[in-house]
């Protein structure tokens, strides 16, 4: 139950909702050729616990939840330089057709639908997303960059591939990098006003300090030391902001996305998984790659959150929900700190019930199916997001230091995802051969984790998460880890072979990020990474079944 008080619920809800009390809602039945499109994500409410949170922190909350929607402004303008003048003409549109024009649009934060290729579902825009997104000039291809990139000083060059710059001309046309600071200062600056009147409501010293250095950060471009003090953030109310992620960037995945998670931290769950913290130095240690690929030194800081959701703004409640996150991105920090996995369970515990059920009920061997239970649904999230932190990130390639991201270019995300699922697999069959897992969860985990691979595909092969899971997917048929029933058209997993395989691919995986190998990765994806004609015929039995969830209401206000 949320135990808010009324008052700041009130401001919260109307604040989610962009409605003021006395206006009407749509009917939900509007029929229009977006209809079946948006029945394929589940309406849910995702309610959080606040019955702990200091009076600080409950008015703390409400600051953070404006913040959150500052970011929309900001993710709006960097997936596309239309975005913003084409929601003020939806938002202006008060037909029928034109509420679920908005609808969806705001369930994509855009005119490409996430559920299909990024393709377009309205009229007037590119007809899939630009792989450049808003990062670059819309004229500029890969070879202007790597050109103009070979004349600069190492610093400048930094600038340009670094996470936080956009790309832009200058009056005579040619390239420069601008700090997101400058170019996005309109929102940044009341953002970190907001950030700093939280900073001054809290009670807890360690929100305090990262609420004060991440203000500092959106202002300064400089995201360093407010990554160390999340970090080191141990507090009641869990807010991640900023930008994080790479996977818009479809040239190089070089720019990151501006999100926020605003969470409250479920303490008795977070409890539980703290133990995992306490093997990452032995799994890196016996990861099946040599030696020399290995971290000796892992980070001193991995801790595990588990959190429910109260609100998200930017690039997190675009499409497809994130489920968990491994942060930060910053290499340096991971060197130093390690990185923080946080757990979205609430999230989680709503993807299970609405999709995953009801898949693994068409797709599994009825033999099977009791095996698919939401606790190794979650812990192998849990997994996949501490894997992200191990194997190879700081590489050496043909004597210079480079990472993995650099080295893989365009194709990092979608084999990285791939390493972390496959790999949070060895991950829970090595603990579970070294007693700190019960033996009896390693069937359950194979098992629910083949009906998952129908969830996640079904977001496309060209997202980074599908085309990964595909990836496992062909390469387990292949080595008879899972097999075919061409009577019941169900699919079961061979343990035995399972094993094997997930040994094999993980190591095959991490060698090919150890040495920067983009040719042998990008075969290995082109290889595996198909939907073949099985599992096409798979997916549309599956086509009743909602691909993914949204929350009741996903506001967007635009400045």
């Amino acid at each position: 139950m949320n135990h808010l008080n009324r008052p700041i619920l009130a401001v919260i809800m109307l604040a989610m909702t962009g409605c003021t009390p006395t206006e009407k809602k749509e009917p939900a039945d509007v029929m229009t050729d977006l209809t079946p499109k948006i029945a394929r994500y589940a309406p849910v409410h995702l309610s959080a616990d606040t019955s702990r949170l200091s009076p600080g922190d409950r008015a703390a909350l409400g600051k953070l939840i404006e913040a959150a929607a500052l970011m929309d402004s900001i993710y709006l303008r960097q997936e596309w330089e239309g975005n913003t003048a084409l929601l003020a003409r939806l938002q202006a549109d008060a037909s029928p057709e034109g509420k679920e024009r908005l609808r969806y649009f705001l369930i994509n934060m855009g005119p490409w639908s996430d559920l299909d290729g990024n393709a377009a579902f309205l009229p007037g825009v590119p007809s899939h997303h630009p792989p450049q997104a808003n990062f670059y000039p819309p004229d500029m291809g890969k070879d202007e960059f790597t050109t103009w990139l070979a004349g600069l000083s190492d610093a400048d060059q930094r600038a340009a591939m670094g996470y936080f710059t956009v790309i832009r001309r200058d009056p005579e046309g040619r390239l420069r990098a601008v700090p997101y600071s400058t170019e996005y200062q309109q929102f940044l600056i009341p953002a970190a006003q907001l950030l700093r009147e939280a900073a001054g409501l809290t009670p807890n010293a360690t929100l305090k300090k990262f609420l004060e250095t991440r203000a500092a950060a959106l202002l300064s471009n400089d995201y360093f030391d407010s990554d160390v003090a999340w970090m080191e953030l141990d507090s009641p109310l869990e807010p991640t902001i900023g930008p994080y992620e790479v996977y818009m960037d479809a040239l190089f995945n070089y720019k990151a996305a501006f999100e926020a998670f605003i969470t409250i931290r479920n303490q008795e769950e977070t409890d539980k998984l703290v133990k995992f913290s306490g093997y990452l130095q032995d799994l890196e240690d016996n990861l099946p790659i040599p030696r020399q690929y290995r971290n000796p030194h892992l980070g001193s800081m991995a801790p595990i959150v588990v959190v429910d959701q109260i609100a998200a703004g930017g690039e997190a409640k675009a499409g497809v929900m994130t489920a968990a996150f491994n942060l930060p991105n910053d290499e340096r920090v991971v060197a130093q700190k390690g990185s923080k996995r946080v757990m979205l369970r609430n999230v989680q515990q709503a993807k299970f019930e609405n999709i995953l059920k009801p898949i693994a009920a068409v797709v599994i061997d009825p033999a099977q199916q009791p095996l698919v239970a939401f606790e190794p649904f979650f812990t192998h999230i849990l997994a996949h997001e501490l894997m992200h932190g191990l194997g190879p990130h700081s590489i050496t390639v043909g004597g210079k230091t480079t990472t993995v991201r650099m080295a893989m270019k365009e194709i990092s995300s979608a084999l990285e995802e791939a390493k972390a699922d496959v790999s949070g697999l060895f991950a829970l069959q090595y603990l579970t051969d070294k007693g700190v897992l019960p033996e009896a969860a390693a069937r359950p985990m194979y098992v629910t984790f083949l009906a998952s691979t129908f969830r996640s595909v079904r977001f496309g092969i060209n997202e980074a998460h599908g085309r990964g899971v595909a990836l496992i997917f062909q390469y387990f048929m292949k080595e008879g880890a899972y097999t075919f029933n061409e009577t019941t058209g169900t699919f079961a997993v061979n343990f035995e072979k399972a094993h094997v395989a997930v040994t094999k691919l993980t190591g095959e995986i991490m060698l090919l990020q150890a040495r920067g190998d983009y040719a042998g990765a990008k075969t290995l994806l082109d290889t595996y990474a198909v939907m073949d004609s099985r599992m096409r015929q798979t997916l549309d039995k599956l086509s009743s079944i909602p691909v993914d969830i949204t929350p009741v209401s996903r506001p967007v206000k635009e400045e």
